[in-house]
């Protein structure tokens, strides 16, 4: 049986320098579906970018900014993408090369899916 959510996450994969494209739940971080290279982690990075855009989100209504539209964590080895909707995150995990203005425009683009 296909996803419903396979169609999305094939579009986010193959943007360039993306390595994987994962949906998890905002609130406990599970994988509801992913697109991983063999080897990735991908248990833990929906984890961390759960868990990252839940208190991004949190900390954005608090100090009055509204709604997050967009996470973006750069580090030493790669970066993290992602975006929410209806308790659902999004994610892209990209080589530090990558073109992250297309990813961020195809997570948007994908994220209406989640609405």
């Amino acid at each position: 049986m296909t996803s419903p959510f396979a169609q999305m996450l094939e579009s986010i994969r193959r943007q360039r320098g993306v390595t994987a494209s994962l949906i998890a739940a905002e609130t406990d971080g599970v994988i509801v579906d992913a697109r991983l290279q063999v080897g990735q982690r991908g248990d833990r990075v929906a984890a961390l970018a759960a868990s990252l855009y839940r208190k991004a989100r949190r900390s954005a209504t608090a100090a009055g900014f509204g709604a997050v539209g967009f996470m973006h964590l750069e580090a030493e080895k790669g970066r993290l993408c992602a975006v929410g909707r209806n308790g659902l995150v999004l994610i892209a995990v990209a080589r530090r090369d990558a073109n992250i203005g297309l990813i961020r425009v195809e997570l948007l683009r994908a994220a209406e899916g989640l609405a």
